[in-house]
């Protein structure tokens, strides 16, 4: 069979894609690609017929349907293509929250063949010059409340990449819009052509650019979404998640426009105004991560949750104590997923009846998991190892020598230590360089951290391991106090500790702090514990 040219003539990504050797495998993916762009599922199978008028986004009083989504998609797409030259493998860089005019340019974006490459809105020049100078954008577009650190940053670079700003339905953008034709053609892309850049969250070292194919977004609305989330067009997303995160981009952009469903996308929220808002937009679907679920238990009563079918959990482990208080209080179904940014989406978990308690659960189907041992060897069941996962999606990291860490034998090793079940359910302990080793003892700090959350007095907690000279580490509890003025003592909490898991398990030292650190997204960042 003859192959089909790429329309993608600017080949940066793909010469800096991992060599064939460096490959994860992908089994059951045709090798010839055909043709494929994710906007013709994503936007173009709504706009015609009684689809075309249902709400595609809401954000605070604003509402787009998905004709007028599809309108200022095709605006934005002869923008890029007319006034800023932008061709088929170009990287444009997308700066702002979340909001609907991210949402339409990240599929304007898709739509004329080009690859889109979200950023944080919380970066900083200097961050924003790594970004940059990896990615080599040639245009960048960004919210012009935050567009000084990017004019900074481009400047620095010395890179040649325009910049245009916009505001809400407003702004240099906009001006430029008013004056295109909404009709532009969905460039024919290659199943196997780059779609989006993504950066890892950092909570491990330096972010790694993942890239993502437009066969890999398919690829995770027929399995994650299809399997996990199943939505209606009826549903209303909600999340907290940035979408310049897979995590978010999956769950409030492609999963709810692939079922032609609803997506609410605001800046960011707190606890109390996340619950809110769940109530405000009658949210049938919610993605966060567990601190914010167990915040929002206290924050509000738990009727402003009754329009919700399914909550789902990533990011971070869930605790068992979180998850019980969360169905009893709501009768909510709480999903854990398991999935990492070079894997695009999750590849484990169960929702339902199939939901069984400490356990995330099995892979979804279309991925495969194992536990290996540090040679790669397949571990018995039961055993601690690493967790190793085959299937439509993989990783690919962009001119990076980590690849040969992440992928070794066609397996993408994901860094998170697990053991697996006879029925293939899989428990999480930790994150392989989380993995506390103290006078020869394995200790998971996930496990010590589920038992520290169950006493009264304490809201949030986290647990690492410190290098100890008699030891090697010892066990330090970082712990957010539920009553300030009065905390409970180390001694009660060590205590408390020992009464549930193995002694030797327990907190060596606990240290009460205001807050934990966390990224744009909710996601504990461990490494700066100290």
């Amino acid at each position: 069979m003859i192959r089909v040219n790429s329309p993608q003539h600017d080949s940066f990504v793909r010469d800096r894609l991992p060599k064939p050797g460096n490959m994860p495998e992908f089994p059951g993916v045709d090798p010839d690609p055909g043709v494929l762009n994710c906007v013709t599922f994503l936007l173009d199978a709504h706009l015609d017929g009684p689809s075309a008028d249902r709400l595609a986004i809401r954000s605070g009083a604003r509402s787009w349907t998905y004709r007028q989504l599809g309108h200022h998609v095709g605006q934005m797409a002869n923008v890029l293509t007319q006034n800023y030259g932008v061709r088929p493998g170009n990287r444009v860089l997308l700066r702002g929250a979340n909001s609907p005019e991210i949402a339409a340019l990240w599929l304007a974006v898709q739509k004329i063949g080009a690859v889109g490459v979200v950023s944080m809105s919380l970066l900083r020049a200097g961050e924003l010059v790594t970004l940059i100078d990896h990615a080599k954008p040639v245009l960048a577009v960004c919210d012009v409340d935050i567009s000084a650190d990017l004019e900074t940053a481009l400047g620095l670079a010395g890179l040649e990449c325009q910049m245009v700003t916009f505001t809400d339905e407003g702004g240099q953008l906009f001006d430029e819009m008013s004056l295109k034709s909404p009709d532009c053609e969905t460039c024919q892309t290659l199943a196997d052509d780059a779609s989006v850049i993504g950066y890892t969250s950092g909570t491990t070292g330096a972010p790694k650019a993942t890239v993502h194919f437009h066969r890999d977004i398919l690829a995770i609305c027929e399995t994650v979404c299809r399997h996990i989330i199943r939505p209606t067009a009826d549903d209303v997303f909600i999340g907290t998640a940035p979408l310049a995160f897979t995590f978010g981009l999956g769950g409030l952009l492609i999963f709810p426009f692939y079922a032609g469903a609803c997506t609410v996308l605001n800046p960011r929220y707190s606890a109390q105004g996340f619950a809110a808002a769940i109530a405000h937009y009658r949210a049938s679907i919610c993605f966060t991560v567990p601190t914010f679920y167990q915040r929002m238990l206290r924050a509000e009563n738990a009727l402003s949750f009754n329009t919700l079918r399914l909550a789902v959990s990533s990011g971070e482990a869930l605790p068992q104590g979180v998850r019980d208080l969360w169905q009893d209080q709501t009768g909510v179904n709480l999903a854990e997923v398991l999935g990492s940014t070079e894997m695009l989406h999750a590849f484990a978990g169960a929702q339902g009846a199939a939901i069984r308690p400490g356990l995330i659960g099995p892979a979804i189907p279309g991925y495969e998991l194992a536990i290996l041992d540090p040679m790669g060897q397949a571990l018995p069941l039961g055993t601690v190892g690493r967790l190793a996962v085959k299937g439509p999606t993989g990783c690919r990291y962009l001119t990076d020598p980590r690849q040969s860490e992440y992928v070794q034998n066609g397996w993408n090793l994901t860094g998170d230590m697990c053991k697996m079940d006879t029925s293939g359910y899989i428990a999480y302990l930790s994150r392989a360089d989380d993995m506390i080793i103290s006078a020869g003892y394995n200790i998971s700090g996930l496990e010590v951290e589920n038992a520290l959350l169950t006493h009264p007095g304490v809201a949030e907690c986290a647990v690492i391991g410190v290098a100890d000279e008699q030891r090697g580490q010892i066990v330090v509890a970082f712990v957010v106090p539920v009553q300030v003025e009065n905390p409970a003592t180390p001694d009660q909490l060590q205590a408390h500790v020992q009464r549930l898991i193995a002694p030797y398990k327990y907190p060596r030292r606990i240290e009460f702090v205001d807050a934990l650190p966390r990224n744009e997204s909710g996601k504990l960042q461990r490494f700066r514990l100290s």
